[in-house]
């Protein structure tokens, strides 16, 4: 089948306790609207991978990756400034979630599947360095570094529709020329990260291949859509090798910590339109990511959109 989606309990275990907003039953949630749609029949359900420590060191250094491994043991302290607590395991399971889009990566340019989606992914705030805001390993950087070192893709197209600026994923490659970044966020003078101006462009041979788009706090389906062309355009001006579709269904209505009010709608036609330009410059080669998204039946609602969108009838 031309779709595949990975679930099962080893990515869902990437979570921080029942009751934080970050749970680990959020992939239930998802799988099970899959089922009640019956979309279960419609793609290609995969199994969750573990990451190497040579893969999260294509983005991550040395001496952060020993420090997961380390605080996964005790399961003490933060792994941030004080967003992101160590678990026992949680080394074991923030590698699976890179692991599991690493799987999807090579399955697309194996063959063995046009597309993918992999629900508890997208992990766009760690840095090269550092955890931030739920985000262990970058499994969205990773995928980036290895597209190019083992698969030899240039210039990789990153489109992130989450309510939070994907800055981890930013600031990484803001001076990579290769890495055409696309971000509509809620604008970051109302919410974490703070980052994302529109002046932000990227630096050196890279200006102008970032496009931040700031959306105002209540910004709803209409906004998005009108914002849209601008992403289209880019993308136009730079044709992409690969697309990675950052999801996160945070910026749908109702989201306990974000504002916008899209509904999943907007993921519908983000991931349609970025499906069929994929067909267009990249021979169909598109992978999404879950992202964030705090309200449960939200999340369930725009990630079954998303295959939705990505299945081919």
């Amino acid at each position: 089948m031309s779709l595949s989606v990975y679930v099962g309990e080893a990515l869902a275990r990437y979570g921080f306790g029942e009751g934080h907003p970050f749970g680990p039953d959020r992939m239930g949630v998802f799988w099970q609207r899959m089922l009640d749609r019956g979309l279960d029949s419609k793609v290609r359900v995969c199994e969750p991978a573990l990451a190497t420590r040579d893969d999260l060191l294509r983005f991550h250094t040395r001496a952060y990756v020993e420090r997961v491994i380390g605080q996964s043991v005790t399961g003490a302290g933060y792994l941030d400034l004080g967003d992101t607590p160590a678990f026992p395991g949680v080394y074991e399971a923030a590698a699976t979630v890179v692991g599991t889009v690493l799987a999807g990566v090579d399955d697309i340019m194996q063959g063995k599947t046009g597309s993918a989606f992999v629900p508890i992914a997208g992990l766009h705030h760690a840095s090269r360095e550092m955890a931030a805001g739920f985000c262990v390993f970058n499994d969205c950087g990773v995928a980036i570094e290895t597209l190019r070192s083992t698969h030899n893709v240039r210039r990789i197209a990153y489109i992130d529709i989450d309510a939070h600026h994907g800055d981890g994923v930013f600031y990484a490659f803001e001076s990579d020329p290769d890495l055409i970044f696309i971000d509509l966020h809620e604008d970051g003078r109302f919410l974490y990260p703070g980052t994302g101006a529109a002046e932000e462009t990227g630096t050196g041979d890279a200006r102008g291949t970032k496009l931040n788009i700031p959306m105002r706090p209540d910004a709803n389906d209409a906004d998005f859509q009108a914002a849209w062309p601008a992403v289209e355009r880019q993308l136009e001006k730079y044709p992409p090798d690969f697309i990675l579709l950052q999801c996160g269904a945070d910026s749908l209505a109702g989201d306990p910590i974000t504002h916008l009010r899209y509904s999943e709608a907007s993921h519908r036609y983000a991931a349609a339109r970025l499906k069929e330009l994929s067909g267009k410059y990249c021979a169909g080669r598109m992978l999404a990511m879950g992202g964030g998204g705090y309200n449960r039946e939200n999340l369930a609602r725009a990630w079954t959109a998303v295959v939705e969108a990505m299945v081919d009838e």
